[in-house]
């Protein structure tokens, strides 16, 4: 659709939209003209009302206007969302050709250019996340151009119980919107690794996707290691440890029932019970206690929560990262690999490579940078949307002597 409601900038607030950047800030407009409701689609104009840009609008949002189309002669109706479905899916061709993996992120929001939108396939499943206003309200037609362009697909069930709905003004919605339910655990295969996942309950929409490539990386360090897989969730990098030849694998994880999930996984990727160890606790807690026991392991895994959903957080979860880095670099061994990552947005590449050289340096070890994480391809990053790096992560290696 096109638009009869036009939003204003302010003087000297147009570059970012001209640069193509999907998000316009409530401080940079002037006025909204027409009698547009909240998640209706407006053209944005500059302050000489040159037009920019399209997007949807909602005012009880910082973030006003999520861009669309900077193109004026294109409408938002049904064949624009088909278009800009049908460039995801084709991008990640390559995976859902992979005989050994079926579980991957199908649609990855702003850096698809398809703002709000999250689309996670676990085999013969979607699972969906409608994170704004203005995608809600194409909900009906999103799902039913899913079931339309996704080959082998079951059945569609929505994961929107995310707090940035709450910002949009927005309740948390789960259920089934097309199609068979899934079951109660789902079964999926990742690089020919089996897991089951709890789709309904589980975090995000079930399982860390983003982390895969980081998972097959650790691997390869994990011959004849002990293993110490911190906030281990369902045990994805325990799994990949056990499986490249770990000679024993620790998971800390706070949660009971991911932690039974995870023994499910490592029993369907056929791991001798006595090479692992299950603790249920605060990890920072456990690690404390293992420092204080002389506990050492040769690779460390830490893949905590965000500690900062926003700005205003960012100096007390530097602190957290710092205090569970500098346990890490306590609990190795001389020549210990560490595998540390953040996925909280608001925290910098550069800002967690300092707090974790602050670590090392209150550690009193050497470490050496071996190896840089970051998202998985299927989680991509518009060059025009830099927000959407939100993991990042390091791989460090220990001198040999202490």
């Amino acid at each position: 659709m096109t638009s009869s409601a036009t939003v204003i900038l302010k003087r000297s607030r147009a570059k970012p939209v001209l640069q193509r950047h999907p998000w316009i800030f409530s401080g940079a407009i002037a006025r909204v003209e027409g009698d547009p409701t909240d998640g209706d689609v407006v053209d944005v104009l500059d302050a000489g009302r040159n037009w920019l840009a399209r997007g949807y609008l909602n005012r009880h949002s910082q973030i006003q206007v999520r861009l669309l189309t900077w193109e004026q002669t294109e409408p938002v109706d049904r064949a624009f969302w088909q278009r800009r479905l049908g460039r995801a899916i084709r991008a990640r061709r390559s995976l859902a050709n992979a005989p050994a993996t079926d579980a991957y992120r199908l649609v990855h929001a702003e850096s698809d250019y398809l703002p709000g939108l999250v689309v996670d396939r676990y085999g013969e499943w979607l699972l969906v996340q409608f994170l704004t206003l203005g995608i809600a309200r194409w909900k009906r037609e999103l799902v039913d151009l899913l079931a339309e362009r996704v080959d082998g697909v079951r059945g569609i069930y929505e994961r929107s119980d995310v707090d940035v709905r709450a910002k949009e003004g927005l309740d948390s919605q789960i259920g089934l919107l097309w199609g068979e339910e899934p079951p109660e655990l789902l079964r999926i295969i990742e690089d020919g690794h089996r897991f089951l996942i709890d789709v309904r309950q589980g975090h995000k929409t079930g399982f860390y996707l983003d982390q895969r490539d980081n998972r097959a990386r650790a691997s390869f360090y994990c011959e004849g290691a002990d293993v110490l897989d911190a906030f281990a969730y369902t045990g994805g990098f325990g799994v990949y440890a056990a499986r490249g030849g770990a000679r024993h694998v620790t998971l800390v994880e706070s949660s009971a029932e991911a932690l039974n999930l995870a023994r499910q996984n490592f029993a369907l990727n056929d791991v001798p019970e006595d090479i692992t160890e299950r603790v249920e606790g605060d990890v920072f807690s456990v690690l404390r206690g293992y420092r204080s026991e002389g506990r050492r392991f040769d690779v460390i895994v830490l893949d905590p929560p965000k500690f900062a959903h926003s700005r205003r957080e960012v100096q007390q979860a530097t602190r957290a990262y710092k205090d569970v880095n500098l346990l890490a670099f306590q609990l190795l061994r001389p020549g210990g690999v560490l595998f540390t990552t953040s996925c909280s947005g608001a925290i910098s590449a550069d800002l967690f490579q300092k707090i974790v050289f602050g670590a090392a340096l209150d550690a009193g070890r050497d470490a050496q940078i071996i190896g840089y994480l970051s998202q998985g391809a299927d989680h991509p990053v518009a060059l025009t949307f830099p927000e959407g790096a939100y993991l990042k992560g390091l791989i460090c290696q220990t001198s040999h002597t202490v």
